[in-house]
């Protein structure tokens, strides 16, 4: 289809040249009829610009948002399909060299190309290029950082038959700066076709100013200065915090870097940029706030004066917006945000005994939790071998059986009914550790104190044994619960093996856990712990999550994958940690791309080899199509994709450790 479509493109670009020099001579004025004809027919009388329609253009741009209310996104582009999803509005100058040139904003929504506007606004259609009319396009590009340093690139150029030097591209700056001032800083020239030569004739004259000049390499290896990781819209207290502060459920919350642990928040934002596969964004995601990357947000001045102030908060891929809000809009936001209806996950407590994870099947999740259920699942695919770990899953009714042996169930449903727990974040927060530290020291029944020594026996010894918590309320459509439980390594001098359970187990009431339940209206006593165990993995040479769709930069017939190297995971990433980002094709002919490289490379090449990639290209279309399936939805579904994580252990084994549904945003966007 690709070749059809560029010779489809090259006709048509021939046809417009041959046309075009087929037109009789012209002067300065335009096409013959001279002023007030289109294409030699009469247009109506001339409309200058402070008197145009909105709805055919403008003569000023006081800010972004009138700037997006005359813009164009989409395919609809005719014969410049290099504007294709691009956000841009075209103008004309009329005059540009006299002492009173006037200058057109189009309102390209309505007029997508500058023969239309011309009819409407009675002006001549000249083919440019004379200095007299010029008509070019400016056009938006929220990633990019902008000449002054701040998110939002704004370019200008001219048709692609246009040969304008430095003095007319002079013109055409100082004209757009002077009739939208939110240019200035913003504003930079990126010259096209004929109008390279021209470039490269006046290049020192250029250099010797003040316009910032864009080539087609600028724009590809510009710094990204936003990336959306969330689009959402949300209210709350706009506030600069440390990962050592703690935020509230009603606070856009500004960090320098991501922090691996986050509380229900109203939005994030980060001055470093982060990867959308982390806890705290599939958590963003499934709550349906905002999270962005924007570059020096602290100081960005539409931010800074916002700062402890109540806003609304709006991230979109056509940029973000932050403007200041009143109390009574955040109180309405959150009015109908919390559910009105308890909700009880499913609980199964008819396996009783621990399972091989071959014996685990999908189905199974009501007893094991989902982790542990997509795991058996994942073996039942019949990968090569050592891809997915072969282990043993604890039911959720060793966890029942623990909590009843101890009177847990009892001192929580008091802990509940006590006012003083809910007085203050602070207090929940030390009553759950507090709870936390009795369980970690209660005593297990006789029965699976006997069944998780066998199940230890079981290894070799000195095995180091990974314990993985698997819940029934995490890694569900919808709701991901990524990051609110804890899992822990048993390593050989460790003595009995329930003493990791029972740590895995206490996990079930950290708080971040405990508030997210609680916002959702979960039944905290329904709420059960499954363990997945198998041997540890150590010393690996990398590790990484892929996503069975391109999540982030929404392109077709890719898989979005992160990864980084060694145990620097992904999910909960160190600080200052940018992992490897890649774009893997679904089909190799087509082309892998790398849109970022690891910073932890020494040498930055890329991460996979060869062969893990190809691994992972047959696997993670396997995947998709079998979760489909079992998920009983359409592999074709937009809104379903499965993420994985997976490693490469020391001996260079590809492993997949983990499978669950992608959580895609329900929330409104930002620019609905």
């Amino acid at each position: 289809m690709r070749p059809h479509r560029q010779l489809i493109t090259a006709v048509m670009l021939t046809l417009c040249v041959n046309i075009a020099h087929a037109q009789p001579p012209q002067g300065r004025g335009g096409f013959p009829g001279g002023p007030g004809s289109f294409n030699g027919r009469p247009t109506g009388p001339r409309i200058s610009p402070e008197d145009i329609a909105f709805k055919d253009g403008a003569a000023q741009i006081p800010d972004h948002a009138t700037y997006h209310k005359l813009s164009y996104r989409g395919p609809e582009v005719m014969i410049d399909t290099f504007l294709a999803n691009l956000e841009f509005v075209k103008f004309t100058i009329e005059g540009a060299t006299s002492d009173k040139p006037q200058f057109y904003f189009i309102n390209t929504k309505t007029h997508r190309g500058h023969p239309m506007f011309a009819q409407a606004a009675g002006l001549p259609n000249s083919r440019g290029g004379g200095g007299d009319q010029m008509k070019g396009v400016l056009v938006y590009r929220p990633m990019l950082t902008s000449p002054g340093g701040q998110p939002g690139l704004y370019t200008f150029e001219f048709e692609p038959f246009d040969q304008f030097g430095y003095d007319d591209v002079r013109i055409a700056f100082d004209l757009l700066i002077d009739r939208m001032p939110t240019l200035k800083g913003n504003l930079g020239y990126y010259p096209r076709d004929r109008g390279i030569n021209s470039y490269q004739r006046d290049k020192a004259k250029f250099d010797e100013s003040d316009i910032p000049v864009y080539l087609d390499e600028h724009l590809i290896s510009s710094d990204i200065a936003y990336l959306p990781l969330n689009p959402a819209v949300s209210f709350g207290l706009l506030r600069v915090m440390s990962h050592e502060e703690h935020p509230g459920p009603r606070e856009v919350v500004i960090y320098r870097s991501l922090p691996n642990e986050l509380s229900r928040v109203a939005g994030v934002i980060t001055e470093a940029r982060q990867t959308p596969l982390s806890h705290v964004n599939l958590r963003a995601v499934q709550d349906g706030v905002p999270n962005s990357f924007i570059a020096n947000a602290s100081e960005a001045a539409t931010i800074k004066p916002l700062i402890g102030k109540y806003v609304r908060y709006a991230t979109t891929k056509d940029g973000f917006e932050i403007r200041e809000a009143d109390k009574s809009e955040v109180d309405a936001y959150f009015k109908d945000l919390r559910p009105s209806k308890a909700q009880v996950p499913q609980r199964d407590l008819s396996m009783k005994q621990i399972r091989r994870l071959d014996d685990i099947a999908f189905q199974d999740s009501a007893s094991v939790g989902v982790k542990a259920a997509n795991v058996g699942a994942l073996r039942r695919f019949k990968f090569a071998e050592g891809t997915v770990p072969n282990g043993s899953v604890v039911p959720f009714h060793f966890y029942d059986e623990f909590m009843k042996h101890n009177g847990f169930y009892s001192y929580i449903a008091d802990l509940l009914k006590n006012p003083d727990f809910h007085s203050s974040r602070e207090t929940q927060e030390a009553e759950l550790k507090k709870f936390r530290s009795l369980i970690k020291k209660g005593k297990m029944p006789e029965t699976i104190i006997a069944a998780l020594a066998e199940l230890q026996q079981s290894y070799p010894e000195g095995t180091s044994l990974r314990c993985r918590s698997s819940t029934n309320n995490e890694d569900l459509p919808g709701f991901s619960g990524a990051g609110l439980y804890d899992s822990r390594t048993h390593k050989p001098d460790e003595g009995h093996l329930s003493k990791s359970i029972q740590q895995v187990y206490a996990s079930m009431w950290n708080f971040r856990a405990f508030e997210e339940r609680e916002f959702y209206r979960v039944d905290h006593a329904m709420a059960a712990m499954g363990v997945l165990i198998h041997e540890n993995y150590k010393d690996e040479l990398a590790n990484g999550v892929a996503v069975t769709s391109d999540i982030l930069y929404q392109t077709e017939a890719n898989y979005y994958l992160n990864t980084q190297v060694g145990e620097d995971l992904v999910t909960n990433p160190d600080v200052e940690s940018a992992p490897e980002e890649l774009l893997l094709a679904w089909y190799k002919e087509d082309g892998d791309r790398v849109m970022q490289h690891s910073n932890q490379s020494a040498d930055g090449k890329p991460l996979l080899s060869e062969t893990h990639l190809e691994q992972l290209r047959k696997y993670l279309g396997q995947i998709h199509g079998k979760f489909a399936k079992l998920y009983g939805r359409s592999p074709d579904d937009k809104q379903f994709a499965m993420e994985i994580e997976f490693k490469i252990t020391k001996d260079s084994q590809l492993v997949i450790k983990q499978a669950r549904p992608w959580v895609y945003s329900q929330a409104k966007q930002g620019n609905d």
